[in-house]
């Protein structure tokens, strides 16, 4: 598995990637609310990193670099150490501690992060939509 940065024309595969995959396992939210357009508008302001195994994306995250914060990351196959990449990769080019927002009813990507050293900060939810998140940190 190689991660690094993504090249400009991976953008769109990324998002695509981003939006199937919220789409399948944010089961809780109408699938509408997740489009691949939010996460090109995201990543205009933010670096994107991609996981490639076998020639293919498989994974994709995006950090806000000037507060080292996770917006995104997804992972197309589960359990094939994409995410744990994709984190190691992140978390090393940090300049300090690294954050990150969960929804709440994401129990699988809680424990993945509590797994990995991050620890629960903070509760709220999101002014717009009501969803209820946690903010992580490591």
């Amino acid at each position: 598995m190689l991660v690094r940065g993504a090249l400009l024309c991976e953008l769109p595969i990324a998002a695509s990637l981003y939006q199937r995959v919220l789409r399948d396992t944010f089961t809780w939210l109408p699938a509408w609310r997740h489009n691949a357009q939010d996460f090109l508008n995201a990543a205009a302001d933010e670096s994107v990193h991609v996981a490639v195994a076998d020639a293919r994306i498989v994974g994709v995250a995006s950090v806000f670099e000037p507060d080292d914060f996770i917006h995104s990351l997804y992972v197309a196959e589960r359990g094939q150490g994409a995410g744990k990449a994709l984190l190691d990769h992140v978390v090393a080019r940090a300049r300090g501690p690294v954050s990150l927002k969960c929804q709440t009813q994401n129990l699988r990507a809680r424990a993945f992060y509590a797994r990995e050293g991050f620890r629960e900060l903070e509760r709220g939810a999101d002014l717009l939509t009501g969803v209820a998140w946690v903010r992580m940190q490591r």
